[in-house]
């Protein structure tokens, strides 16, 4: 199972890029922690510190594809320096911020979303540029692996710092660790020399044909794949909230932390053993695992059951947990094979803007249908959506053998058809009806 790890941190580049890109994107789970406290400490109000944290992840999905397509013609690195230099400043902004003008909190929320990092995307389209085959599987699992550990580290850190220092010194910090992760990431991007272009030959033949103009939400493949990143992750942020109202309902918080880590160490060890299998990843099979998990945990859950504490679903939780990571890297992949070379960036930063509309959706879905039903209600409502993302994965053809074995990205044709393929029906012809997990947090 270690073959396809030592295979690939052997390939230049990939351990300090994939390194790098997580330092990056540090801050981003402690964000919402450290805003929230800051906000209600000035107004008493969470519904105005959640407006002030839904400004960040609404700035940072908004320009998604922007951004991508930015770095698809080149000069990521100062495109990262850029965006690490003005979010960082904007941090600042709001810590200095006095308590009276907390409304101005809100522009310069949105203001400071706009330049978060784009990291993630810009990592993600240039694995299928460094790796091929076994291994390019491998470093998508390696990655959702590890960017569990972020949302495991991350909150603990920034609460940690609420809690001896204030809110304040907590944005402080997130604000240098931003800064430092992207200078960072810019430097290991020119050190591996990828800041250009993929130097594909798709790329200009499309060009001259316009067909590298069109937008990619002409490819039903890929349209898919962003509603089931979409559909997911609301999912998966449900269960999250869920976690939290039962705790709340008990009077008993310390079961938030203990459920969630366990949940997120399934996850961890799921994808860790994703990494090393051999052969393509079946993405149908994943996500439909994926659905399973989280319905089985329904029927455990008050009202249909009142367990004597919530630590006998732990068990559960963590089986569940364990099929997440390799479904994220199963969807980073076939998103990475599918994706024209010279618009991988732009396509995972569609990826991005789908996942933060998920996040932003999944919590006024999950608390009013906790509200109406209980915390079975909660579960059932995300294990809908988890099964529906699963259903539309039916939809995203199979990449081409050849993607898998050493080819940098799709041919010429391929990338006409994908961009000018008619919707899918029900029965698809076989390139499109063929069947076959990055967030995810």
């Amino acid at each position: 199972m270690l073959a396809n790890y030592r295979r690939l941190f052997a390939v230049p580049h990939v351990l300090p890029l994939l390194a790098w890109s997580l330092a990056a994107r540090f801050y981003t789970p402690g964000l919402m922690i450290a805003v929230t406290f800051l906000v209600e400490g000035w107004t008493g109000s969470y519904t105005l510190a959640g407006l002030v944290a839904g400004a960040f992840t609404l700035g940072m999905a908004l320009v998604g594809p922007l951004r991508g397509r930015m770095a698809d013609r080149g000069g990521t690195d100062r495109l990262v320096l850029v965006c690490g230099m003005v979010f960082s400043v904007g941090l600042l902004g709001l810590v200095l911020l006095p308590a009276q003008l907390w409304w101005l909190s809100l522009p310069l929320a949105l203001g400071t979303g706009l330049f978060g990092t784009p990291a993630n995307q810009i990592v993600r389209a240039l694995w299928p540029r460094l790796t091929h085959g076994p291994e390019r599987q491998a470093i998508y699992a390696a990655e959702a692996t590890a960017q569990e550990l972020l949302f495991v580290f991350s909150p603990i850190l920034t609460a940690g710092v609420v809690a001896f220092a204030g809110a304040r010194w907590a944005l402080v910090l997130l604000s240098v660790v931003a800064l430092l992760g992207s200078v960072g990431f810019a430097l290991g991007l020119r050190r591996a020399g990828v800041t250009g272009p993929a130097p594909t030959d798709e790329g200009a033949a499309g060009e001259a044909s316009g067909g590298s103009r069109r937008s990619l939400l002409r490819s039903p493949a890929l349209v898919a794949l962003f509603l089931m990143c979409l559909l997911m992750v609301s999912g998966i942020m449900g269960v999250d909230l869920v976690i939290v109202a039962w705790a709340n309902e008990l009077g008993a918080p310390q079961y938030v932390m203990v459920l969630a880590s366990v949940w997120a160490l399934g996850s961890l060890v799921g994808g860790a053993i994703a990494g090393g299998l051999r052969g393509r990843p079946r993405l149908v099979r994943r996500c439909f695992g994926s659905a399973l998990g989280v319905a089985v945990l329904v029927p455990f859950v008050p009202p249909v059951t009142e367990l004597p504490t919530p630590l006998l679903v732990a068990p559960l939780l963590f089986l569940s947990g364990m099929a997440l990571a390799p479904t994220l890297a199963a969807v980073m992949g076939r998103l990475g094979d599918l994706a024209p070379a010279r618009r991988r960036a732009e396509a995972f930063g569609w990826m991005s803007t789908a996942l933060g509309v998920g996040g932003a959706v999944a919590g006024p879905l999950s608390g009013g249908l906790i509200d109406l039903m209980g915390v079975a209600g909660g579960v059932g409502g995300a294990a809908v959506l988890v099964l529906v993302s699963a259903l539309l994965s039916l939809l995203v053809p199979e990449p081409r053998p050849e993607s898998d074995e050493g080819a940098g990205g799709p041919t010429v044709e391929e990338v006409e058809s994908v961009l000018e393929a008619p919707p899918v029906h029900g029965a698809a012809s076989g390139a499109e009806a063929a069947s076959t997990p990055d967030e995810p947090r």
